[in-house]
């Protein structure tokens, strides 16, 4: 992931070749001390492509992280804290949107505002915070129940103070885990968006666009599709890792 990052920020000093330069004279040349991945159909360095890719890809990652991460922290931490007719909404709610597989409700949803970059990370957004809002709920309802949140309402202190003050920050351990291992689904749907072509447009490298180029040259331009692929194994192998290191370190019941 260090790797990955690092390739994402620094990807002007890294790639050899502009992303977008198009050369027809080493169109779909095989992978050469020139082309160390290859190059496309339009002879456009491949391996640049998937450094400038990884830029679009994590950030795409992070804004759909952060906004189910905020949207559903909030939303279940209150329907956990208070309970009764706004927790039954917001559960039915959640219910009904996760009896819909996760990437058909994203296509939905990417193809009703149309194809763009934007678009694709509203989509993801819209419908990643509900399993926040899930395991958000679940803990509150464990931690409302403790002695320090009955000390505080004993010293008076408002619901909003004790929901900002103690019950979010308790909760903080299980969404840094769960906002892990959801950026490696969002870089999944990501790169299936893209696949489809609801999501970065051409000429703009991304991971799953250059796979969707690549499916007609899959026999005589074998470079085109692996490293692009290969890049995405990469790197939702790197977050599950980080996401099962970080679930090791900060759940007490991992711990012997």
């Amino acid at each position: 992931m260090v790797v990955v990052c690092g390739m994402a920020i620094f990807a002007p000093c890294i790639a050899p070749y502009d992303p977008l330069e198009m050369n027809f004279n080493v169109i779909l040349a095989s992978p050469s001390s020139s082309h160390i991945f290859g190059t496309d159909m339009y002879g456009r360095d491949i391996f640049s492509r998937i450094v400038y890719g990884a830029r679009i890809s994590l950030k795409i990652g992070f804004i759909v992280v952060g906004i189910g991460a905020t949207v559903g922290t909030i939303l279940g931490g209150t329907a956990g804290y208070f309970g009764g007719l706004y927790d039954m909404i917001i559960m039915r709610i959640v219910d009904l949107l996760l009896a819909f597989p996760f990437l058909i409700l994203a296509i939905v949803i990417a193809a009703a505002l149309g194809p763009s970059i934007v678009n694709v990370m509203v989509a993801l957004g819209s419908v990643s915070w509900l399993r926040y809002a899930r395991i958000v709920r679940g803990e509150v309802l464990s931690i409302k129940e403790r002695e320090y949140i009955d000390a505080g309402r004993a010293i008076g202190a408002s619901n909003l103070r004790i929901l900002i003050r103690h019950v979010l920050p308790n909760c903080a351990a299980c969404v840094l885990v769960l906002a892990t291992l959801q950026m490696a689904s969002a870089l999944i749907a990501a790169a299936s968006l893209n696949f489809l072509g609801m999501g970065v447009q051409p000429p703009q490298p991304a991971w799953g666009a250059m796979l969707n180029d690549a499916q007609e040259f899959l026999r005589e331009a074998w470079w085109y599709s692996f490293f692009p692929g290969v890049a995405i194994v990469i790197t939702v192998l790197g977050i599950n890792f980080v996401g099962d290191g970080l679930r090791d370190a900060l759940d007490p019941k991992m711990r012997r």
